[in-house]
């Protein structure tokens, strides 16, 4: 193993570490749930950069497979149903809302591609609103009780966190394994020479299919675990402004790497739950600090930042004078 892979290993296994040890850190209970919001979000964004940042495709109806799996959850979990059957439900219907997206949106790319799915993320939104007999509406859906896994209640702020925690890594585990994989780089050529993959012989619609299919899974166990946290879903939660922000996720903390998703949920919850309570127009906040990311760092946080890590590291390095020999003393 390389020095470079053992340091990136090294690093990896002190984050977790601190992430497990987080909630037991943290003494205020409103903290340990931000941190889990944070996880949560993190899961959605990596799904929507599978296709941002690796797929070239650019998607504004996310949040409507994040909401279909959430209140296939719910109304099932209402209606009396165990926790194992609403969430097999709920990630199967969103699978296959997901291929309908797919069949119906990756006819195009480009403007097109986002136009689409623009359109039908607002679809499923007005279902939510206007279906009042089967989503209430406005009025959303009241989960009675989270999940007891191997007999551990999920109740309370710490024991969700760890689940999530655990849910998070395994995700971003998934991603980073399938971005590594052969399918992976098949995916990025399609992002950048989708005209030279087909002479080559490659499916470019299939390859984004399955991309599709993925990004979709992801956010279908991010809607799960919203539904749970919240122990409620409504119609908001489906709404434009959702896709937009985890969007902005993606965007700001890097699209095409892990580790950006993560930053930009984290940088996105941290000021619509800890700042707004200091900042009244916490909304024009967030909108410079994506202006300000987009000038300086137009790759995005986490990108952006490792290249200047990297500049300042070279002139200083550049700067060392060349000290000459120590002579000893004339005899």
């Amino acid at each position: 193993m390389s020095t470079l892979s053992l340091g990136r290993s090294l690093a990896a296994l002190v984050a977790v570490i601190a992430l497990a040890a987080l909630p037991y850190a943290i003494k205020e209970v409103y903290y340990v749930n931000i941190a889990s919001q944070i996880l949560l979000y993190a899961v959605f964004a990596l799904g929507l950069n599978i296709l941002v940042g690796y797929g070239g495709l650019v998607s504004l109806g996310h949040a409507g497979l994040f909401g279909i799996a959430a209140y296939v959850a719910a109304y099932l979990l209402v209606a009396g149903h165990g926790h194992l059957l609403a969430i097999a439900a709920a990630l199967v219907a969103s699978l296959v809302a997901t291929a309908g997206f797919a069949a119906l949106s990756l006819r195009s790319a480009g403007i097109t591609f986002i136009m689409i799915t623009l359109a039908l993320g607002e679809i499923i939104w007005g279902l939510a609103y206007r279906w009042i007999s089967l989503t209430n509406g406005d009025n959303g859906i009241t989960v009675p009780a989270r999940p007891a896994p191997f007999g551990i209640a999920l109740s309370s702020a710490r024991p969700f966190y760890v689940a999530t925690l655990i849910v998070f890594l395994i995700a971003i585990a998934a991603a980073g394994i399938f971005v590594r994989s052969p399918f992976g780089a098949a995916l990025r050529g399609t992002r950048d020479q989708p005209r030279r993959m087909n002479a080559l012989g490659y499916h470019v619609w299939m390859i984004r299919f399955w991309a599709l299919m993925f990004s979709g899974l992801l956010s279908a166990i991010a809607g799960i675990l919203f539904v749970y946290y919240n122990q409620f879903i409504s119609p908001q939660a489906l709404a434009l402004t959702a896709s937009a922000e985890s969007l902005l996720m993606v965007i700001s903390g890097g699209a095409g790497t892990l580790l950006g998703p993560v930053v930009g949920a984290a940088l996105v919850v941290i000021v619509k739950n800890v700042v707004s309570a200091y900042v009244e127009r916490w909304n024009f906040m967030l909108g410079a600090i994506f202006v300000a990311i987009v000038v300086l760092m137009p790759e995005g946080l986490v990108p952006g930042v490792a290249r200047l890590t990297r500049s300042i590291w070279r002139s200083r390095t550049r700067a060392k004078p060349n000290l000459p020999l120590t002579m000893g003393p004339r005899q």
